[in-house]
């Protein structure tokens, strides 16, 4: 029996794309479904609203200050704009640890330039207060004053708790606080005060509260 050759292989090719059409449909068929990427959303947040919660105007010789504080409740911030100074007249702002309590302005070395000082209180029961002041150089621009901590003084940290104050008296700055029996058992003070008076001096490098004089009553 003959057969019609060009008819056989017509029928092997038909067959041939029927077998590679089925095993691409099951390839398909068999595949994960594509996964659509998703653009990642932002949202902003929004910063925490600076309320002011001091704020103070000082002038001496020439020279004036505005001392302002901001809390956001997450951070404080102590802002000092100086004008009047004949070189440099920049904003200092700083970070601070507790509420401004007070701002003064004096001349307590008698030189004829001002200095600005500003007391940081903490908070809790044993709060103290921070102080923090800068010194017009010869009214040309403000350089910090370094004030040496009382707990680095092996005398007079004794009794100290926290809980001192400070002022501008005439020609110094005082601190003071309540002495503490060194029994740390005894969480009651003495009764007594004690009190260290600051005079203004040039360092090396920088303007420096060194003590004078301590007192007790």
């Amino acid at each position: 029996m003959k057969y019609n050759t060009s008819a056989l292989l017509i029928v092997f090719g038909l067959a041939a794309c029927s077998d590679k059409a089925a095993d691409s449909l099951s390839a398909s068929d068999t595949s994960e479904p594509s996964m659509t990427k998703v653009d990642e959303v932002k949202v902003d947040v929004e910063a925490p609203t600076p309320v002011q919660v001091f704020s103070k105007e000082f002038d001496l010789q020439g020279v004036h200050f505005v001392v302002q504080a901001t809390d956001t409740g997450v951070l404080k911030t102590l802002t000092i704009t100086p004008s009047g100074l004949s070189v440099v007249n920049d904003v200092i702002t700083r970070e601070i640890d507790g509420m401004v309590t007070n701002a003064e302005v004096a001349d307590i070395n008698a030189d004829g330039s001002p200095e600005i000082y500003v007391w940081t209180s903490s908070e809790g029961s044993d709060g103290h207060v921070t102080p923090i002041g800068y010194s017009a150089n010869n009214k040309k621009s403000l350089s910090e004053i370094y004030f040496p901590p009382v707990k680095d003084d092996a005398v007079n940290s004794k009794g100290y708790r926290g809980k001192n104050e400070f002022a501008v008296l005439e020609g110094v700055v005082a601190q003071r606080f309540p002495i503490y029996s060194e029994d740390s058992s005894n969480p009651q003070p003495t009764g007594k005060i004690r009190q260290l008076q600051y005079k203004l001096t040039q360092g090396e490098a920088s303007w420096i509260m060194k003590l004078d004089q301590v007192t007790e009553f």
